[in-house]
């Protein structure tokens, strides 16, 4: 994907896409309805950014790869 320039490194990559994934399944267990959807689909968006490489509040924050630039 070409279309944009990934900001975030392995490590940190790693750390998203596990928090993530534990955020979504612990909104699943442990909360119902609405709230539920809600804190599941953050987290799923914070798997995401895992796994493309690239998050936009990084972006406008100016952190790159290896930190703050």
């Amino acid at each position: 994907m070409g279309f944009y320039r990934k900001n975030i490194g392995g490590l940190h990559q790693v750390v998203r896409i596990g928090v993530g994934a534990a955020v979504v399944a612990a909104a699943l267990i442990y909360s119902t309805g609405a709230t539920a959807w809600l804190v599941a689909l953050g987290g799923a968006g914070f798997a995401l950014t895992g796994l493309v490489g690239y998050c936009p509040m990084c972006a406008v924050a100016g952190i790159k790869r290896g930190g703050v630039s």
